[in-house]
């Protein structure tokens, strides 16, 4: 790149006066704009790899809307007789989790997808004891946007939840993790997650996402300390690593939504 100018100029054929001057401002131009442009491709000179690294990556932490966007064509609303709730496709063949009281001795399931396809639903599998089960739709919608599961959970770390409360469906809720492995005497709750985003009844069964826009849990119950079943400021929700497992191991019982 040292001689990049030179071979601008041209000396052998031109003379120092002003179109000299002109080539060689032109020349140093092109040279800082083939350096920015390698910075930015390079990710700021940290290597060849850093150029092929697609933007954003789960690495990166995403604005509220951005998660939104991202998971919010994996939710779905449920309908199971009387009880509404939330779902997240979790797998490319469309399978849904979803919390296991929501779809509880029903006889009739549907699921709304966010393109608007509607389809009958069956249990594929269920854990009662930690409040999770899955669900097999007779029809997919033409693009099936699994969510992407897992992730760190940590303290204070900020939490986006997505689900259908009181029926106003794909609402979005912020909030932070305010404490891990909490047992709840009232139900036999433990393991969960506790969350201060707000959430309500037909919540129940939504992802709980982190700021990367993955799913580290599956909102389950709600402190309910009026007997009202409205949001006091807790909430939980099981991890989704449980939520998975089919141990039989983990929460069940509790305050539901």
């Amino acid at each position: 790149m040292e001689h990049a100018p030179h071979e601008a100029v041209r000396p052998e054929t031109r003379t120092a006066g002003a179109g000299t001057a002109r080539w060689i401002v032109a020349g140093v131009v092109a040279l800082v704009v083939v350096a920015l442009l390698a910075y930015r491709l390079g990710g700021g000179g940290k290597g060849e790899q850093a150029a092929v690294t697609p933007s954003p990556t789960p690495s990166v932490e995403l604005t509220v809307t951005e998660v939104f966007e991202r998971t919010g064509p994996s939710v779905v609303v449920i309908r199971a007789g009387p009880s509404l709730g939330t779902g997240v496709i979790a797998a490319e063949d469309g399978t849904i989790v979803t919390a296991y009281h929501v779809v509880k001795e029903a006889e009739d399931v549907t699921v709304t997808f966010s393109d608007g396809t509607k389809a009958d639903a069956v249990v594929a599998s269920s854990n009662p004891r930690a409040d999770v089960a899955t669900l097999r739709p007779a029809r997919l919608p033409e693009i099936v946007v699994p969510a992407t599961l897992g992730g760190a959970v940590a303290v204070g770390a900020p939490v986006v939840a997505i689900g259908n409360p009181l029926g106003l469906t794909y609402s979005v809720s912020t909030g932070v993790v305010s404490g891990l492995d909490r047992t709840v005497t009232k139900g036999d709750l433990s393991g969960l997650i506790q969350f201060d985003a707000s959430v309500n009844p037909g919540s129940s069964g939504g992802p709980l996402l982190d700021a990367r826009g993955s799913v580290i849990g599956i909102v389950v119950s709600i402190a309910d300390p009026g007997g009202d079943e409205a949001f006091a400021g807790i909430a939980f929700a099981v991890p989704i690593g449980a939520a998975l497992g089919d141990d039989g191991e983990g929460p069940g019982g509790g305050p539901q939504i």
